[in-house]
């Protein structure tokens, strides 16, 4: 892999560190307005947890909903962020949010290789005032990623556990129905057939697939567009300290990839864009109730999210609050075993939703409707484990909804399973008793819970939850399943189950900032020369998760709001690197 190696000392308008979407996002606005932008990353690829994502951005009032006639309101937005975010509702933010989603959306289409499609996804709670069945969830369009020329080795590949042989399937729903109805649609197997050749060539040509999807695709657009516009992202480059002059951060020093220490001057200042706290394993423990009681935690997100940003904010006088009622957008695991010692996080994204699968705690009940987000069934598995040591669920079917849909990271027929069977990431029972015994759940209770919902169920009904009265619940669930596309019985044995623990797809507590991302200090003041974007800055949704892209929403545009700030609010400071001395930095350990 080729890094480039930054020279030992750098001079520049603004340092970004970070290159997810919230630091590349900000150092390509800053640099169409005017300024000298360097990024540095301290993980081999670039890309962040956008490469990990699903690529989707929420923007309310966005230009491909409004091209496509779907009604909307900023009145509706504004009433749903106000009902999602209750007591944490940030008027000003969200209302700067609203303003300029549209805006830079436009703006990153027009200017740059970033390019968005519409998606039909509905808000996660369409009933609630203000919520829509379609039309604020942008993706980021596919991308053949040989356009990236020697880089291209640099982004970081998709989440190992959600690809198939490195395939990325599109976020889409249509393109997965496709690979869930291979084995019983002629159209279905040669659309597989034809992209499985498609990605077997690329794998033997450029040992990757190229042409990528979702936020892998996002991450590539974007760093496209750094390198069109000659911003240079020097990757293995971690910042270690920051620098200070007169009160005012002024630049950083940087571990470079061959071990040496790299000067950076930036006489705009330095933008932290980290990507958050989700592998800070002291931050964690004091901000996540389920480790609280010494639960397990397992966060698909990059490894490298160690909370860098936030310590460094901290160190220089900067305030990262834990207040909302939840820290980070949760999300239901499992741990796979991948073989050699290796294990794999799995992010249940799809299977709670298709009928005949139901989620028990290990009392055996359910909890909860299992069709509902991923946030949501998080929070309500946090809830539902309070007063036990462990938080976990267990996910149920039969062999025939097996077979259809897959469990987990187990795959639908006619893929085998004997090997998760062994090596014990799936559970099987001939009878509920005996699989409740293999997964130690309580025999009795799942019994029980199993006849009682499928005394509604056998009628299409959740009598519990109400599973699949949403357009939400419905849209990834099965709509050939009628009457009801998220509910079917769980029928004749043998029986499955997967253990689910808890994770995150990023944290939504953060650095505390003024709207255009200034880190502000214990009293409120700006701290001069230090700005925050992405996860490393605290959640414009006050710890909730109202639809599919609220992360990447607001991180883009407030990236885009806090660029145009930086290049616009203040005048050049004129300080020459050889002025930094080394008893003004700030050491970040």
């Amino acid at each position: 892999m080729n890094h480039p190696v930054p020279p030992s000392r750098i001079s520049c308008d603004l340092l970004v560190v970070g290159s997810g979407a919230g630091g590349l996002s900000t150092a390509i606005t800053a640099k169409k307005h005017g300024l000298d932008v360097v990024v540095i990353e301290k993980e081999d690829v670039f890309g962040g947890t956008t490469a990990f994502s699903g690529g989707v951005l929420w923007i309310p009032g966005n230009p491909h909903a409004k091209k496509a006639g779907i009604p909307d309101s900023r009145e509706a937005a504004v009433e749903y962020m106000k009902n999602e975010t209750g007591a944490f509702y940030d008027a000003v933010a969200a209302e700067a949010f609203l303003d300029a989603g549209p805006e830079m959306v436009e703006f990153f289409e027009r200017e740059t290789a970033v390019k968005f499609v519409p998606t039909l996804y509905p808000d996660y709670h369409p009933t609630v005032p203000g919520g829509v069945d379609i039309g604020r969830s942008i993706l980021a369009a596919p991308f053949d990623i040989r356009v990236l020329g020697e880089h291209m080795g640099r982004l970081r590949p998709p989440l190992e556990t959600i690809t198939f042989i490195g395939m990325m399937f599109n976020s889409s729903n249509a393109d997965l129905k496709h690979f869930f109805n291979a084995t019983k649609s002629l159209k279905s197997f040669t659309y597989v057939a034809r992209r499985l050749a498609t990605h077997v060539k690329e794998l033997a040509l450029y040992r990757r697939g190229i042409n990528v999807t979702s936020g892998n695709a996002l991450a590539a657009r974007l760093a496209k567009s750094c390198l069109d516009l000659g911003i240079p992202i020097y990757t293995r480059t971690g910042a270690k300290e920051l620098a200070l002059h007169d009160g005012r951060i002024v630049g950083a020093l940087a571990d470079g990839p061959d071990g040496n220490t790299v000067h950076i001057t930036a006489r705009r200042g330095v933008v932290l864009a980290c990507g958050g706290f989700s592998h800070d394993v002291a931050r964690i423990r004091k901000a996540y109730p389920h480790l609280q009681r010494g639960g397990e935690h397992l966060s698909p997100v990059p490894a490298g999210n160690t909370g860098d940003g936030a310590r460094m904010a901290e160190q220089v006088g900067g305030v990262v609050e834990i207040r909302y009622p939840n820290a980070s957008a949760w999300m239901p695991v499992s741990r796979v075993p991948l073989g050699k010692g290796r294990f794999g996080v799995f992010p249940h994204l799809l299977d709670r939703y298709k009928p005949g699968i139901i989620g028990v705690t290990r009392k055996g009940k359910r909890f909860c409707n299992e069709s509902e987000s991923y946030h949501d069934v998080g929070a309500a598995m946090i809830e539902a484990c309070k007063d036990e040591k462990e938080t976990a669920m267990w996910l149920v079917c039969d062999q025939a909804t097996l077979s259809k849909y897959g469990l987990g990271y187990v795959k639908p027929a006619p893929m085998p399973v004997g090997k998760f069977l062994r090596n014990g990431y799936l559970i099987k029972g001939d009878t509920l008793a005996e699989l409740a015994r293999n997964a130690g759940i309580d025999a009795e209770g799942l019994e029980k819970t199993v006849a009682a919902y499928n005394q509604g169920a056998a009628g299409g009904h959740d009598l519990q939850f109400g599973r699949g009265t949403t357009a939400f619940n419905r849209y990834l669930a099965d709509p050939e399943n009628k009457p009801n596309p998220c509910v079917a019985p769980v029928g004749k044995g043998p029986y499955y189950a997967v253990k689910v623990v808890m994770g995150d797809l990023g944290t939504f507590d953060g650095i505390r900032t003024s709207v255009v991302g200034e880190v502000l200090d214990d009293t409120g003041a700006p701290i001069p020369g230090l700005f925050s974007v992405g996860n490393d800055r605290a959640s414009v949704m006050g710890g909730n998760y109202p639809g599919a892209g609220i992360t990447l929403g607001p991180i883009m545009t407030f990236g885009y709001i806090t660029g145009r700030h930086i290049a616009g609010a203040l005048e050049t400071v004129q300080i020459p690197a050889m002025q930094i001395e080394r008893k003004e930095m700030v050491h970040v350990a």
